[in-house]
């Protein structure tokens, strides 16, 4: 039997992650609209996908990155052309299998389409760190249940 069909939204968050993984820029970047807006883990604000494509060609450059793993948490729409998707990531360090709970991290992305059932770009990424402030509870149960997902072989897995 043939794997189930990705969400659309789904589809274009997993090529996101693939593209930082595969640590391409350009393929990371033309997911986005053409004024898109990514904001870092750290802050950055990246505005348009070319300014996307720029910045993180410098990081890839320059810094050795930690891959993804995600869960998706919701995939919601929120008008016919618009997709509201989130989700829970974790990092796991260049040559190590394990990941690192203090960057942890909750993404949200706003994905729109040119007209409803066309592919989906995205307009907005907020990647915002899940620290949990004095719930290390918190931290620990977010880390296992990627680990799991990792585990299970996946790159992102939903429900």
């Amino acid at each position: 039997m043939p794997e189930p069909a990705l969400d659309p939204a789904v589809a274009v968050y997993a090529a996101l992650l693939t593209a930082w993984n595969e640590r391409d820029a350009a393929a990371f970047a033309a997911l986005f609209t053409a004024d898109g807006h990514a904001t870092g883990f750290d802050g950055s604000q990246m505005n348009g996908s070319t300014a996307i494509a720029t910045e993180l060609g410098a990081i890839f450059a320059h810094h050795p990155t930690s891959a993804y793993v995600a869960k998706v948490r919701e995939v919601r729409e929120l008008a016919p052309t618009v997709t509201l998707l989130r989700a829970i990531v974790g990092m796991v360090p260049p040559g190590t299998d394990a990941l690192k709970p203090d960057v942890n991290a909750i993404q949200t992305l706003v994905l729109v389409a040119d007209a409803p059932g066309a592919h989906p770009h995205i307009a907005l990424l907020q990647n915002t760190p899940a620290a949990f402030h004095g719930r290390p509870d918190l931290v620990a149960a977010m880390t296992n249940e990627l680990t799991r997902v990792r585990e299970a072989g996946l790159l992102v897995a939903t429900g």
